[in-house]
């Protein structure tokens, strides 16, 4: 989840919102690629989630970092909550999931190198203290209870919530991880022609990456557990966003949607003032009950559209939320998808034109399926697995049609980041169909075998 985010001065204009939004536009040879994805650690000899402070600790793997890499710290109050170097950071997840934000980067080449050296850094650092990581979307077998709270203001209030608002927030918080990437558009009409692909084809997304069919000890009945905890979680701010596909939507539409999701927190200070459930329109107004009289900058709508959480979402950016995060060689490939999809007009137009006859209820079911099913879901006669085939076509497509090369130009483009893709799409089987299959022989029922056999 995001640090607090700078965005700028008081907020005297309306019309600054959707400014601040717009402001993200960029030309093309501007267009980079960010990818984040988390992953739990945990103490190896008992199996055990790592706690915040200790010998052996999440804060010792950040300390590690920061001592032996360069990394410089980021700190909320006493505590060391992350860390920057080079436009990237290193953030804590509420039960202590290590987050990559990587920086924005031109091509998938660079990304890949950056995820590279960052998993070799923490398993340098997790080596000498006894822990390892891995990457599912969902933790296999912990319980809340057995869960660590990370020392960040914004995740107590954050906690405190969630039982008002769904059945599943908590389970998100501490027991979920994900891999997106952040995407850059050109033009408002490019905002809303990416946004709606991304939207639409998220569950593709989820069914291809689907890798959390286990939790609490046992299988769940779904690929991906991790999407649906997101069904049941806070209806206000998580979805499928149908008002996207209305004639008409753009930035100004997305300001709308945002002013009607209640708030978290107003941040002052260095520190997370409670704003639980109050409304963003009468902090415009002076009328907050957390800070009567005072007016919103535009940092506070910076880190207000930070609590938004639909499967895909707008900042001065594009960013894709549907995937589980995963084992390390498919943590390229989710970059390569979405870049190969949009990047790419004719790929982008490809993609348009494979989703423009769904309505809400097709891409909400399409949601469901995926979750429950992976690539052996349908809806109304579309199968998954074909759509899923049919997209990753158009990313090879798109991806060929960049040609950006890497390794001092002997690659000459980064369609082999989508080889896991392929590879799924070719066996009909997701990571969580391979974890299943395990689960039901070799491992004969003993999840703890998933440790030793996909930690990093």
């Amino acid at each position: 989840m995001s640090i607090p985010q700078s965005g700028g001065g008081p907020i005297e204009r309306y019309e600054q919102m959707a400014e601040y939004l717009a402001d993200g536009c960029k030309p093309k040879d501007d267009w980079r690629i960010g990818t984040e994805h988390e992953k739990f650690g945990y103490c190896a000899d008992t199996l055990k989630p790592l706690p915040y402070d200790g010998p052996r600790s999440i804060k010792a793997i950040l300390e590690g970092l920061r001592d032996g890499f360069g990394w410089a710290p980021v700190l909320e109050g006493d505590n060391i909550i992350g860390l920057e170097k080079d436009g990237a950071n290193v953030s804590l997840e509420p039960g202590g999931q290590l987050e990559l934000s990587g920086a924005p980067l031109q091509t998938i080449h660079e990304t890949c190198d950056e995820v590279n050296v960052h998993l070799r850094e923490v398993q340098t650092v997790a080596d000498k203290i006894g822990a390892r990581f891995i990457g599912l979307g969902a933790a296999p077998e912990w319980t809340h209870d057995q869960m660590p709270m990370m020392p960040k203001g914004r995740y107590k209030l954050m906690t405190d919530y969630m039982d008002r608002v769904g059945t599943h927030g908590k389970q998100m918080m501490y027991r979920t991880c994900t891999v997106q990437v952040n995407l850059d558009f050109a033009s408002e009409a490019d905002m809303v022609q990416k946004l709606r692909v991304a939207i639409a084809l998220q569950p593709v997304a989820t069914a291809l990456f689907a890798n959390s069919p286990f939790f609490e000890g046992k299988p769940n009945g779904h690929k991906s557990w991790r999407s649906r905890i997101w069904r049941d979680l806070d209806a206000d701010r998580t979805g499928m966003t149908p008002f996207v596909f209305e004639d008409g939507f753009g930035f100004e539409r997305w300001v709308e949607y945002a002013l009607d999701v209640p708030m978290y927190f107003v941040y002052r200070d260095g520190k997370y003032i409670d704003a639980l459930g109050q409304s963003f329109r009468d902090f415009l107004k002076g009328e907050l009950p957390a800070l009567p009289g005072e007016k919103p900058t535009l940092s506070d709508w910076a880190d207000h559209l930070t609590t938004l959480f639909p499967e895909a979402r707008i900042k001065k950016f594009i960013e894709m939320r549907g995937a589980d995060g995963g084992p390390w060689r498919r943590l390229c490939a989710l970059p390569a998808f979405w870049v190969g999809l949009t990047y790419d007009q004719g790929a982008l137009d490809a993609a348009t034109d494979l989703i423009k006859d769904w309505d809400a209820d097709t891409r909400q079911c399409l949601r469901i399926a995926a979750s429950e099913q992976g690539l052996q879901g349908q809806v109304n006669g579309l199968h998954l697995h074909d759509l899923a085939r049919e997209a990753v076509a158009i990313a090879d497509t798109g991806l060929k049609a960049r040609a950006r090369p890497g390794a001092g130009g002997m690659i000459p483009d980064e369609t082999h980041f989508l080889n896991a893709l392929k590879e799924t799409v070719e066996s009909g089987k997701t990571p969580a169909d391979e974890l299943l299959g395990h689960y039901h022989s070799d491992w004969a029922g003993d999840l703890k075998q998933i440790y030793r056999e996909y930690s990093y």
